[in-house]
């Protein structure tokens, strides 16, 4: 578990964020393994594991993302103030 909590650490600081994807794109497709590939399905564990958290990370930050500019959007439709908002009294003219 620590080891997620430090992976995700990283990967969600904006400092190391290209630096970790990288070097877990690297490490994915290196020959040089934790648990070496060729051993039967313990080989395969280290890279999925890696590559789960690869995934589960960058997905769950584009989602994020992606929440905070829908609320932006929507909370101008809404009439929530926001900051481009200006409010305006306005009177029916007959």
């Amino acid at each position: 578990m620590k080891f997620y909590d430090w992976y995700r650490t990283l990967v969600r600081n904006s400092k190391y964020r290209w630096l970790v994807i990288a070097g877990t794109l690297l490490y994915l497709f290196s020959p040089i393994d934790l648990l070496p590939d060729f051993v039967p399905l313990i080989g395969q564990i280290d890279d999925t594991v890696i590559l789960g958290l690869l995934v589960a990370e960058v997905s769950s930050m584009l989602m994020d993302r992606l929440k905070a500019q829908k609320e932006t959007t929507n909370a101008a439709v809404d009439g929530k103030p926001t900051a481009e908002a200006v409010d305006v009294e306005a009177t029916t003219v007959r």
